[in-house]
């Protein structure tokens, strides 16, 4: 008789036991989800901090006439999506012009068309280190490499990088 109460005392324990770990949610790592944003909106938030430095300060030096024919050729290229054939072109440019910052950070996002990543943000440097380092190019440098550090997951480098946006802001001067 007393082993069959235990097998009859076991059933309800085994039971409760069994039920209960139906009713746990099973343990699943939590991941950061970061939004991944596209490439189409890294670069217009490079165009963006460009544009809002733009009445400030621009330093635009005198183009090679053969630079900025392979400029607009390339130009071309990227409005119809022909992202390898403009970056063929701006290498070329780059070839004649080598120390040229403006060229350097269009390279560079293209090459954040062209999913080349690494390379975009060595341009994007640069082109900081031979430009301005004030107005809009400096902030599209320093928004480039925003972009990219976030796209990385380097919130760090991201933080970083956003300070020196921040560094290229010049106030204008008070005309009355």
């Amino acid at each position: 008789m007393s082993s069959r109460l235990l097998r009859h005392c076991a059933v309800p324990a085994t039971l409760a036991a069994l039920l209960l770990a139906a009713c746990t949610q099973p343990s699943v790592p939590a991941q950061a989800t970061r939004p991944t944003i596209s490439d189409e909106q890294m670069l217009a938030s490079i165009r963006a901090a460009g544009d809002k430095e733009k009445s400030v300060i621009d330093v635009n030096p005198l183009r090679d006439p053969g630079v900025a024919a392979l400029q607009d050729a390339a130009e071309g290229d990227l409005r119809t999506g022909k992202y390898q054939d403009a970056a063929t072109k701006l290498d070329q440019a780059l070839k004649i012009s080598p120390d040229s910052p403006d060229l350097l950070q269009d390279r560079a996002e293209l090459a954040i068309r062209l999913k080349d990543y690494g390379n975009a943000e060595k341009l994007a440097h640069r082109s900081w280190e031979l430009g301005p380092r004030l107005g809009p190019l400096c902030a599209r440098n320093w928004q480039t490499i925003v972009e990219l550090r976030q796209h990385a997951d380097d919130q760090a480098g991201a933080a970083s990088a956003s300070k020196w946006v921040a560094q290229c802001h010049v106030e204008g001067l008070q005309r009355y």
